[in-house]
């Protein structure tokens, strides 16, 4: 085994000898506490890790994260994991989380070759060309960031209107779902003020967010 898994293996039991310390019978009660009422749908990028990012314990936060946090109805593995935390978690709330300067949009935005992961940006470039004409009135250095922010709301509106999503408003659960934005700049996150739990409220919450995007923009434009 190389030095470095083999410290990954010796931070390990570090980290589990203090936990226990600190708090004994820590995993024996993680055991049982599979309860979270909150899915994040993120990015994979190492820099956002959830569970530190909103001070939640193992446990408390069920996590899939992909390349520029998409969702689509092609993707079994997301699917999958909203279906399992939607339906037998019972999960309240679903969460899409972008970062600023995600190295995928990036791509996306700037058609940058980068392998097999193209085809996957292929998504991101869709919301890219669909916001393009409102994209190119911004200076260059903002598009990333604002093409960041166009991505978690299309996501979040994907993921409403899946089926794991839709079924679950049609049988009256509680699900609600949000987009934010994490900024690696100060580690804070930013509600998008997408928020929607039914199907009626898609369209005008959607629309809502979408406009305070654009005017936060323009605004930082003018000034």
């Amino acid at each position: 085994m190389s030095t470095e898994l083999q410290e990954l293996l010796d931070s390990n039991k570090r980290w589990a000898l203090e936990t226990e310390t600190r708090e004994p019978g820590f995993f024996s009660r993680l055991l049982k506490q599979q309860t979270p009422e909150y899915l994040w749908i993120g990015c994979a990028d190492s820099r956002v890790p959830a569970n530190e990012l909103v001070n939640l314990l193992p446990g408390e936060l069920f996590v899939h994260r992909n390349v520029a946090n998409v969702v689509v109805h092609s993707d079994l593995n997301c699917l999958s994991v909203m279906q399992f935390a939607v339906d037998a978690l019972k999960v309240k709330h679903i969460i899409v989380v972008g970062h600023s300067n995600c190295g995928g949009v990036k791509a996306a935005l700037l058609d940058q070759r980068v392998g097999l992961v193209d085809n996957w940006l292929r998504h991101v470039q869709d919301v890219r060309n669909h916001h393009m004409e409102w994209l190119e009135t911004l200076d260059e250095r903002q598009r990333v960031n604002a093409l960041c922010e166009l991505n978690v709301l299309e996501q979040a509106r994907n993921a409403c209107q899946t089926t794991v999503v839709q079924d679950a408003w049609a049988r009256g659960q509680e699900i609600v779902v949000h987009g934010w934005v994490y900024g690696l700049h100060n580690g804070l996150l930013e509600d998008l003020r997408i928020t929607v739990g039914a199907p009626e409220q898609l369209a005008s919450a959607f629309q809502k967010a979408l406009s305070a995007v654009k005017k936060r923009y323009e605004a930082a434009r003018v000034s």
